[in-house]
């Protein structure tokens, strides 16, 4: 196990006074400054000036013995596809590097309003566009466990921090995988929830529809914590109104203390979202996953081997949409800010002003300026729905309470074979485009690590809103399967705080 920093120890050590909110912040913003830039990860790309002063005010809130927020003192990062009031939003684009909000999102707002204390923004790829670190602005994340290999997108630093504990706690965003490759590629953990669970207003979008903010974090429970203080109702954005269906909003953290043992779950692998044992890379990673499944099996957990979703590669090359609404969606945002550089995309297009490896681009700019009347678009929400009701079916043929299988089906990929472009956005063996395109909730749980050392997620899907199913069976493996492991850094130490002891 880890004996790192979790949101309870640092409310236990603020509370017999062992620890400051301002001792801890100063010593994330020393971890975070040996990491800028070229020096480390190159995972945050702008640090909140304010954050010391905030955290004195949370000093001072606390002896005064006010209310305090379930997030008090808690030092978060946040990725930079968020706009936050008075702070640099670059949306990872060089052409937005100094685009300063007037507002926060809607997520930023609550977190502060639940005590957090905001350290800066996390690295990411232009606009989100790829499973990938790629920035014209900040270049390449590196893995928090080997300096040669990627992070993971585009919620790269969010997932590196995380890693790497230059945060407590992070948010990311997830359309197609955002949230859970870097989670899987860090060993952390990574939500994407049902969409419209979480507010998605003030967030630059790729796909309206599959578009959701996340909790990114070490633990189980804080990532039900941090999760409490995102998610609900946002007048401002009508897809939540799903958030209104979900009897757990606000007490997820209660329903992980709350958790049953692994033998209450009954859980699906799905054989065909495995990787070829035949390719080293994805028997490395099965290796690690299986043993997972072994070790769920041995705590009592029901286990259905052998699941299969017939054409499952079809059906994801049938419900990708990125070609048809990323281009009208975001050129509606950049249209809506009046401040913004460019207030289209094909602007932003044809300034050139993207990393030479984000390929979606270019997939992007061949689409429609308006879906309304393009048929292939509405071909592919139908198929998406049909995606969707020939997963749940699975779902209701066998029983099962969830479905695993790994996150990505190969390891982080090196830089080096990214800029010989190995891999594409279209053809990159990730398995999170599954849940994305169903509309389903997963959750990115690390399980272990291959051989030679590389971090190795299960991801673990479930029916609509059943967040709260996803969350009580990670912290029943994270109990059986302790995964996490902090990679061998040198860093500064959190003073009275980051031993646990």
């Amino acid at each position: 196990m880890t004996d790192e920093l979790t949101i309870d120890t640092l409310h236990a050590r603020l509370t017999d006074g062992t620890s400051t909110c301002v001792d801890v912040a100063e010593a994330y913003l020393a971890r975070i400054e040996q990491n800028r830039d070229g020096r480390g990860l190159n995972a945050v790309t702008a640090v909140n000036p304010h954050v010391l002063d905030e955290a004195r005010e949370a000093d001072r809130a606390r002896a005064a013995g006010g209310p305090l927020g379930p997030l008090h003192g808690v030092p978060v990062l946040v990725k930079d596809q968020a706009e936050t009031a008075g702070i640099r939003t670059s949306f990872g684009s060089r052409l937005f590097e100094n685009y300063v909000p007037t507002t926060d999102a809607t997520v930023v707002a609550r977190l502060r309003e639940a005590g957090a204390l905001l350290l800066g923004k996390t690295t990411m790829c232009d606009f989100a566009a790829g499973w990938f670190s790629a920035s014209s602005l900040t270049d390449h994340t590196r893995n928090a466990y080997s300096a040669d290999r990627d992070a993971g997108g585009s919620s790269a630093g969010s997932g590196a921090a995380v890693g790497a504990d230059l945060c407590l706690v992070a948010v990311g965003e997830d359309t197609g995988g955002s949230i859970r490759i870097p989670a899987s590629f860090n060993n952390g953990y990574g939500l994407r929830v049902t969409t419209g669970l979480i507010p998605r207003t003030g967030f630059s979008p790729l796909v309206h529809f599959q578009d959701t903010a996340g909790p990114m974090a070490r633990t189980v429970r804080d990532l039900a914590t941090l999760l409490d203080a995102m998610a609900g109702y946002d007048p401002a954005d009508v897809y939540t109104t799903a958030a209104t269906l979900n009897p757990d909003v606000g007490r997820f953290r209660r329903a992980v203390d709350d958790a049953p043992g692994p033998d209450a779950w009954s859980i699906g692998v799905l054989d065909t979202a495995f990787g070829d044992d035949a390719d080293p890379d994805s028997a490395a990673v099965n290796d690690v996953v299986r043993a997972a499944v072994v070790d769920l099996a041995a705590a009592g957990a029901a286990i259905t081997p052998g699941l299969a979703l017939e054409d499952l590669a079809g059906w994801i090359a049938r419900t990708s949409v990125y070609g048809k609404v990323s281009k009208p969606d975001l050129t509606r945002f950049l249209a809506s800010r009046p401040d913004a550089p460019v207030h289209d995309f094909m602007s932003l297009y044809r300034s050139g002003v993207f990393h030479p490896e984000n390929d979606l681009f270019h997939h992007m700019a061949d689409g429609p300026d308006d879906v309304t009347d393009d048929i292939d678009y509405w071909r592919m929400r139908v198929n998406q729905d049909h995606f969707r009701r020939h997963v749940l079916t699975l779902f209701a043929t066998t029983g099962v309470d969830v479905l695993v299988y790994p996150t990505v089906q190969v390891p982080p990929p090196t830089l080096t074979e990214l800029a010989d472009g190995r891999w594409t956005a279209l053809t990159f063996p990730t398995n999170t485009v599954i849940a994305s395109q169903a509309g389903l909730p997963a959750l990115s749980v690390p399980v272990g690590f291959t051989h030679s050392g590389l971090p190795v997620g299960m991801e673990v899907v479930a029916r609509p809103f059943a967040e709260t199913t996803l969350l009580q069976l990670a912290a029943g493996l994270e109990a059986v399967r302790p995964a996490r492991r902090a990679p061998h850094r040198s860093l500064p130490v959190i003073s009275g705080a980051s031993s646990g002891r």
